[in-house]
């Protein structure tokens, strides 16, 4: 009976203690902004996002003639998924990453390269 009462306060210290864990780091990460990235999809794309984007003629003529925007180059490094088989990781000094993401009901790709001071986009395909 004893080690049962005891089983009973650990783990209603234990549950305890754990939502106070989550209340902080909740607070602690919608203030300073602090995102908690461990997949390699998240990473690479954290990784272009912290960068210079420029871009190829081609996107850039997309982006004159009204074809694409900014918001969706910034959703496509938000909300896409890497396609890691499409990609060549291995290249130097720039890596090339296929990016996917569904934008209006359909899957449109970004190809873009990413290299030490900056990232390029160099295709986008709706």
């Amino acid at each position: 009976m004893a080690f049962i009462k005891r089983l009973g306060f650990y783990l209603f210290g234990l549950s305890i203690g754990l939502v106070f864990l989550t209340i902080f780091f909740k607070n602690k990460s919608e203030q300073t902004g602090v995102e908690f990235c461990y997949f390699p999809n998240c990473r690479t794309l954290k990784d272009i996002r912290s960068k210079t984007l420029s871009f190829s003629e081609e996107v850039d003529m997309l982006m004159k003639n009204n074809a694409i925007d900014s918001t969706a180059i910034a959703f496509f490094l938000n909300e896409g998924t890497i396609d890691f088989g499409s990609s060549k990781t291995k290249t130097n000094p720039c890596k090339t990453y296929v990016i996917e993401a569904e934008i209006d009901g359909q899957t449109s790709i970004m190809q873009l390269k990413n290299c030490e001071e900056k990232a390029i986009v160099e295709r986008i395909d709706f």
